[in-house]
């Protein structure tokens, strides 16, 4: 499976502003939240709809309205967390599910420390939401632990990727869309993205 690269340039300029080890913790945070908001659009464009009848100022009208479907957001701790204000920014009934992980510096794998999701969630549609798909090991595990919940309609989205990240994850759960603002050249020996745009929980945080 192929992702969705979503190329609309407003979404590719404010990217390489992230890129850009000049742009400052607040307007990389604000800017995670406006590209978080954009990808959200595409990701959610296969939502139902039906029609009901209102009444406009002028006359009455059938127009149309979602369908009911739920939706949860799901991020991946810590950086995750960054893109949720702009996903809830068009999905405000959503109901926000937690997974907390970490990657060990040696293994490069993920380490699960903590996971609360709704209790409804298998009846839900989820994105979960991670801003960058290195090896991949975080976002097969985050979606691994939603599964074993009961949840069978799962996308995933993040910024930028690197294809051995999106090799994994689709291998892992062939299933399971994936969205990207970019994807990148590769993993350097350390497993970070090339060209990618650093340690996204610390320049959201400010915390390096």
């Amino acid at each position: 499976m192929t992702p969705m690269i979503v190329d609309h340039p407003l979404l590719q300029h404010k990217i390489s502003l992230l890129r850009n080890k000049q742009t400052g913790t607040k307007e990389f945070r604000d800017m995670v939240t406006e590209v978080a908001t954009l990808l959200c659009y595409e990701a959610t464009r296969d939502l139902p709809l039906e029609e009901v009848e209102i009444e406009t100022p002028i006359t009455m009208a059938r127009t149309k309205v979602l369908a009911g479907r739920k939706l949860a957001l799901v991020p991946i701790l810590r950086a995750g967390m960054g893109m949720l204000d702009g996903m809830l920014n068009l999905v405000p009934a959503a109901k926000v599910g937690i997974i907390g992980l970490y990657r060990d510096e040696t293994t490069l794998q993920p380490v699960e420390y903590f996971c609360k999701l709704p209790v409804d969630i298998a009846e839900r549609d989820v994105l979960v939401l991670d801003p960058m798909l290195a090896t991949g090991g975080s976002a097969i595990d985050a979606i691994t632990q939603i599964k074993k919940h009961g949840a069978r309609h799962i996308k995933f989205i993040g910024l930028i990727g690197a294809p051995e990240g999106i090799k994994a994850l689709h291998e892992a759960h062939p299933d399971v869309d994936i969205y990207l603002a970019a994807k990148d050249e590769c993993l350097d020996e350390n497993g970070y993205i090339v060209p990618g745009l650093g340690d996204a929980g610390d320049r959201i945080y400010g915390t390096k």
